[in-house]
């Protein structure tokens, strides 16, 4: 009995070993018979049906998107799934110029309620928004339509975007809300710096939030953080064309949240309209607060305004000026700072008359200006 249990209990192992190995190495490639994705046509139906057989897997599993140029007219991708995904796009999926034929008026491509999502492979998410900018009158008009976010994700937990490419979206390339411990990692977002409203990555009501080895380029913030978002990491992080990086705005709306532990560190910034900065609206609905807000080792290069606290912050002037923003900023740093500017001004803290700004630090700042005089 000794000598059977040697022999074939190692071949029970090895056999049960192989099956795992096997079950969480399947991939769902798109362009297989099965899905019957092809290049150049809409691959809407194929991704959605792979998608539901990886969200219904009971072991971890991958979706392929092969080298190639498909068209995505969109969806959002739905989960509570049972196990990890990996969505490895290596091609280029391409979202209709024509904002009316996606069928969400306000998003490309959405993940919503995922746990373990690996977005990655090395390929680019195309949104072809060069027809909506034209279109776009958002920098004047308050009421304007919402364009479509190439990525939104909400509700995603655990989670990473690696090595992929957000180009020429429509509205915001991506949008965060309600999510916990998502990291990017060699992300770029790439658009020309007159794409209007286009933010690279803007941030909501999230918390564990890292940026890291990142490169972005487009017409508006390069990273937007708004309000509820707390303990946010970006590192080397490199941002231009663009507005810069910025917390705000906030204290628009009644209902936002606490803003706090936010670190951005290690990053350059060249030819951008801003470089840090943090902005509120007069006349704010109600108090709130943004809190431990660090900057450091940062360069700028021909950078308009590299640091800035704007309290008066008023596009459109749809606001009431001569109230003070009821946002307490405090704690705030801006340590090591260095480079040229191309506004005489370098550094701007126009703090809120009604809360003053409290416990903010600059040093080692080091900014020479191209302004002519």
């Amino acid at each position: 009995m000794g000598l059977k249990l040697k022999n074939v209990l190692p071949m029970f192992v090895f056999l049960l070993l192989a099956s795992t190995a096997k079950a969480q190495s399947a991939a769902l490639d798109v362009t297989s018979e099965k899905y019957g994705g092809k290049p150049d046509a809409d691959i809407t139906q194929a991704l959605e049906k792979a998608w539901t057989d990886a969200c219904a897997s009971t072991a971890p599993s991958k979706i392929v998107v092969p080298k190639g140029t498909f068209k995505f007219v969109g969806t959002t991708f739905k989960g509570p799934c049972k196990a990890a995904i990996e969505f490895q796009l290596q091609g280029t999926l391409q979202a209709p110029v024509d904002g009316s034929q996606l069928p969400k008026d306000d998003t490309w491509i959405g993940f919503d309620n995922v746990d373990g999502l690996t977005l990655s492979g090395g390929g680019t998410f195309d949104g072809q928004g060069a027809e909506s900018w034209k279109n776009n009158d958002c920098n004047k008009n308050r009421q304007c339509k919402s364009k479509h976010i190439n990525l939104r994700f909400h509700l995603l937990t655990n989670s990473k975007i690696l090595d992929v490419t957000s180009k020429d979206s429509k509205n915001f390339h991506v949008n965060l809300l309600k999510c916990e411990k998502v990291e990017f990692n060699g992300f770029t977002v790439t658009a020309p710096k007159e794409s209007m409203n286009t933010d690279g990555i803007h941030i909501g009501r999230s918390t564990g939030i890292n940026i890291t080895a990142t490169t972005i380029g487009t017409g508006d913030d390069c990273i937007s953080i708004g309000d509820g978002t707390k303990d946010l990491t970006v590192t080397n992080v490199t941002c231009g064309p663009g507005h810069g990086i910025a917390i705000g705005s906030l204290g628009r709306y009644p209902e936002e949240e606490p803003v706090s532990g936010i670190n951005i560190k290690k990053c350059t910034l060249t030819d951008t309209s801003n470089g840090v900065r943090i902005k509120t609206w007069p006349a704010s609905p109600k108090d709130s607060t943004a809190s431990d807000i660090h900057f450091e080792d940062i360069t700028m290069v021909n950078v308009g305004n590299p640091i800035l606290i704007d309290q008066e912050y008023c596009p459109w002037n749809e606001c009431k000026k001569g109230v003070p923003s009821k946002v307490k900023i405090s704690n705030v740093s801006f340590k090591n700072i260095k480079g040229t500017c191309t506004d005489p001004v370098a550094v701007k803290l126009a703090c809120s008359p009604g809360l003053p700004c409290e416990n903010v630090e600059l040093s080692d700042i080091d900014l020479k200006s191209n302004w002519n005089f």
